[in-house]
């Protein structure tokens, strides 16, 4: 994960954020009453697991775990990583009837599983909005596209469509500044591949909030951006760019029953789609209470009752072995790889092996050239 730049911690209203090493923080986790893992898959399940042996059957923390925004890939392996949590939120119908057939195939207890919707979104999104497109937000995502051209093309397409409507103001909002990171670190930043056109003056970078942004923005373009579910939760209209294909890596294929797809060409001439109903009732159903509160809640309930669904989840098969290899990997089970004195004396002899050794490890490489050459001439056959 990238380290977050002093504006960046800023921004969410403290000074400093205390670094705590990797060996510490099970015993610090051990601490609390609750932790709240907002990590990637892999390193949600590293803590748990360590969590879960630290304390055997001793008490323990209620753990809750999620996902910060729209899952495009790695849906089953992301629930895998997670699923030796108390509290694992779920963000739509759709994933928890996909982790519920997984935990049922794996024989995996799903009582952590709670749907309580992202917490960026509301229970009941707002009509959606009509009247004339003033203001136009895209939504830049820091690794979709990955490609400099496809994402220089994006980019190039908004300008056009600002030159195409000079009535209009058009806002590209990337994910962060240049330099800094946030899950995921943008290699090529729309600034730097803008740096030599020449855009319209209705058209501009901004680094204002989402939200902010969405209250004056009529539609919202992007690729996949979770922004989308924020804007169809405030009533805007929404364009899912299809230019560059339906495909995994944009993971816009997880937004085909949305029915907000449409290509730069679709929007210049105002051909805009409309959620799909069911789409929406995935994401915003099946829930009366903000997903903060849901959370909060089911974590009191475990608090006071003492019940910690994690321990079903790791009596199963797959979990105690995921422990097994866990622990392996951690304690070094792994035998070490072999030493250069190793490779070299068990391929040529302990002799020929330590000649070899010392010939690479102290003769300049400048020497070691042409000796190899000339050997590899003049050596003789078999």
């Amino acid at each position: 994960m990238a380290t977050l730049s002093p504006a960046q911690i800023a921004a969410t209203g403290v000074d400093t954020v205390d670094v705590v090493p990797d060996d510490d923080l099970v015993a610090l986790a051990q601490a609390h009453d609750v932790v709240v893992f907002a990590l990637s898959g892999p390193s949600v399940h590293r803590f748990t697991l360590d969590l879960a042996e630290a304390a055997g059957d001793g008490p323990r923390p209620v753990v809750v775990a999620g996902w910060v925004g729209v899952i495009i890939e790695k849906i089953t392996a992301g629930y895998l990583d997670r699923c030796a949590a108390d509290v694992v939120a779920v963000n739509a119908r759709h994933e928890l009837e996909h982790f519920l057939h997984v935990a049922s195939r794996l024989d995996i207890a799903p009582g952590n599983l709670l749907l309580t919707g992202l917490p960026i979104l509301s229970t009941s999104p707002a009509p959606q909005q009509t009247g004339p497109v003033r203001t136009v937000l895209f939504a830049d995502q820091p690794t979709v596209p990955a490609s400099p051209v496809d994402r220089l093309h994006l980019y190039r397409r908004l300008a056009e469509h600002a030159r195409r409507h000079p009535d209009r103001q058009v806002l590209l909002k990337p994910r962060h500044r240049r330099g800094e990171g946030t899950f995921h670190r943008m290699h090529h930043h729309p600034e730097d591949l803008l740096a030599h056109d020449d855009l319209p003056p209705n058209f501009a970078v901004t680094y204002r909030p989402v939200p902010e942004l969405l209250e004056e923005a009529d539609l919202l373009v992007t690729v996949s951006s979770t922004a989308c579910l924020e804007a169809v939760d405030r009533g805007r209209r929404v364009a899912l760019v299809l230019d560059l294909g339906v495909h995994e890596r944009l993971g816009n294929h997880v937004l085909l029953d949305s029915g907000l797809l449409r290509t730069f060409d679709q929007v210049d001439a105002d051909d805009l789609g409309t959620p799909d109903p069911d789409w929406v009732d995935s994401w915003f159903g099946g829930r009366d209470v903000a997903p903060a509160v849901a959370v909060v809640d089911r974590v009191e309930e475990l608090l006071a009752t003492g019940e910690r669904p994690s321990r079903d989840a790791l009596r199963s098969a797959y979990l105690r072995s995921a422990l097994a290899l866990h622990r392996e990997q951690r304690d070094g089970g792994r035998p070490a790889p072999p030493t250069a004195w190793e490779r070299r004396t068990r391929t040529h002899g302990l002799a020929k092996g330590a000649a070899v050794h010392v010939g690479f490890e102290w003769v300049p490489p400048a020497v070691q050239k042409p000796v190899r050459r000339w050997w590899r001439e003049h050596r003789p056959l078999g």
